[in-house]
């Protein structure tokens, strides 16, 4: 029987004996000065001490991104906060019901710098079954706002409620809000929906983040839930 063979030591054996050794370094305090790397801003040698550096210093660098990033979207949110705020209290002053729907479209085309917005109710008190914001809705335009589980970002190619916009040829990307009485989400029935349209496309994107948009169909419905039979 010959020798025993002996397994070749690789990398991954010397960075956990490293790992599990930390007083390695204490006995052979000189390799630390000996040890040369490249650094990554060059082609230079660096020492180990100085390679840290510049790793701890990215860190760093990495971290103040990402708090900057924060503070940019903690801005963003609060800007957008106040917004919803005015737009909602713009609803509350409201007196005529009849007026409710203009109001609520107009508000919130000034407030969120909207170029288009238009609205649309049914199922609602005989009373204001002739006003222009209750005509002009196909039962497929029904069926497809109570098939929206959240709001719709995307393209307006081939949707029936663009053409409620006044220049629906201009609308190049748009947002679609289904109201619902009680919650915004849900696969219940919608009595109405909101068109937001810009002509910038990437206004109103696929993938656009919808929070927002949820609190004002929230909103949208429970005021417009006035217009309802009783």
């Amino acid at each position: 029987m010959g020798p025993p063979q002996m397994n070749p030591i690789t990398e991954d054996d010397i960075a956990n004996y490293l790992a599990n050794s930390p007083d390695f370094f204490e006995r052979h305090a000189q390799l630390l000065a000996s040890v040369l790397l490249t650094s990554p801003h060059g082609n230079r040698a660096v020492s180990l001490q100085e390679r840290q550096a510049e790793m701890l210093r990215e860190k760093i660098k990495a971290l103040e991104h990402r708090i900057m990033d924060m503070v940019r979207h903690g801005n963003e949110n609060m800007v957008i906060s106040d917004r919803v705020h005015r737009w909602a209290q713009s609803l509350l002053l409201v007196q005529s019901t009849r007026a409710l729907p203009a109001t609520l479209a107009a508000e919130l085309q000034s407030q969120f710098l909207v170029p288009q917005v238009a609205l649309k109710v049914w199922d609602v008190d005989a009373r204001y079954a002739n006003e222009p914001f209750a005509q002009g809705v196909s039962e497929d335009a029904k069926s497809f706002a109570s098939s929206l589980a959240q709001p719709y970002c995307g393209m307006a190619t081939g949707i029936e409620a663009v053409g409620w916009l006044e220049d629906p040829d201009t609308a190049m990307s748009i947002a679609l809000i289904a109201l619902r009485p009680g919650a915004a989400n849900g696969a219940g029935p919608a009595f109405g929906m909101l068109v937001l349209a810009s002509p910038d496309p990437q206004r109103f994107q696929a993938g656009f983040a919808t929070d927002f948009l949820e609190r004002i169909a929230e909103l949208a419905s429970a005021a417009l839930s006035r217009l309802r039979p009783r």
